[in-house]
């Protein structure tokens, strides 16, 4: 759910436009977490070899649900931040990447469009990440640990260059207290 419409640039974050996945499923950013509201998608080869009948939900087709997606789509399509986040996320790796290159805490930054990771140098085990992350949030940003030694960093699709910016100084003065 967190690589969902188009965090990764592509709309199915695949890594590559031109893979097509045989089954889609969409929740959380389908609606720009306006309404709950999630889709399986695939294609009638897939979709046939369920007879009607056998599946189904309770709120099944809302109409409600299924307007609030079509428009954070369109708003997705309209204001380009599928294009929005591949160019705020090469700044990110651009900007994390130099820091690193000094750095005693940080091994490595990846990702792809806004969703980014930096690994701290330190085993899964330790606590730096979590410490790290505490520190941030103090500092005015929002990150998640993962996997021990990970953070994870998966700003909205609507972030300006600007916001980024002034994030990227939140997180290397972070960084800098823990070199």
């Amino acid at each position: 759910a967190t690589c969902g419409n188009c965090s990764c640039k592509n709309k199915n974050c695949s890594g590559t436009p031109e893979v097509k996945p045989d089954i889609l499923v969409l929740g959380k950013a389908l609606s720009g977490g306006v309404y709950p509201v999630s889709a399986v998608l695939a294609d009638n080869e897939i979709m046939n070899v369920i007879r009607p009948g056998n599946h189904g939900s309770t709120f099944g087709g809302n109409p409600v649900a299924a307007a609030v997606a079509i428009a954070a789509l369109e708003v997705v399509r309209d204001e380009g931040l599928a294009e929005n986040a591949d160019k705020l996320g090469k700044i990110f790796r651009k900007e994390i990447n130099e820091y690193i290159k000094d750095s005693e805490v940080v091994d490595l930054v990846r990702g792809k469009g806004l969703l980014n990771a930096i690994v701290i140098n330190d085993d899964e085990d330790s606590d730096l990440a979590w410490d790290i992350c505490l520190r941030l949030r103090d500092n005015g940003l929002l990150a998640k640990p993962t996997h021990g030694n990970i953070i994870r960093f998966a700003p909205p699709l609507v972030m300006t260059e600007e916001q980024l910016y002034e994030c990227l100084d939140i997180i290397k003065k972070t960084l800098s207290e823990f070199e």
